[in-house]
């Protein structure tokens, strides 16, 4: 197998691990936040910050870094607006996901105090959720547009 193939086929199997663990992990917040039960969300918000960590930024980190290489191996300049676009696209949703992962680590951590202490959830809690769902749709739409420059190359 050539390098491009191999670091194509490792480019695709990290943007659909990305995109999978962040879509799940968004509908997974979502119903556990519907619940309104401190537990549920104490319980799946931990494992969300973890999934984070351990997929979400893994593959953040190598989607630009295996992206340029294979723009290198394919000899396509930098210059091309669908590369340039995707680049720009791929910073908007990494800027949304920054305070996403801070605002999934207070849910958290407020969840886990209010289990520990039997009360309800703080006010914060429920505007840090307003928050996330909020920065969550430009990063998701991003994404979206990215796949779509990936497999088209329109520009």
């Amino acid at each position: 197998m050539s390098a491009y193939l191999l670091v194509k086929t490792l480019h695709i199997l990290s943007a659909t691990l990305l995109f999978g663990t962040g879509l799940g992990s968004a509908y997974y917040a979502w119903r556990a936040w519907l619940t309104q039960d401190v537990k549920v969300i104490a319980v799946t918000f931990r494992h969300l910050v973890t999934a984070d960590w351990l997929f979400i930024a893994t593959t953040a980190v190598f989607q630009p870094l295996s992206g340029l290489y294979l723009a290198y191996l394919a000899g396509w300049p930098l210059t091309q607006r669908w590369l340039w676009l995707s680049l720009l696209l791929y910073v908007l949703a990494g800027l949304c996901w920054l305070p996403v992962v801070w605002l999934q680590i207070r849910v958290r951590d407020m969840a886990q105090q209010s289990l520990e202490a039997d009360s309800a959830l703080p006010v914060q809690a429920h505007r840090a959720m307003c928050w996330w769902f909020a920065l969550g749709w430009p990063a998701f739409i991003a994404f979206v547009a990215i796949f779509f420059l990936m497999v088209v190359k329109p520009l």
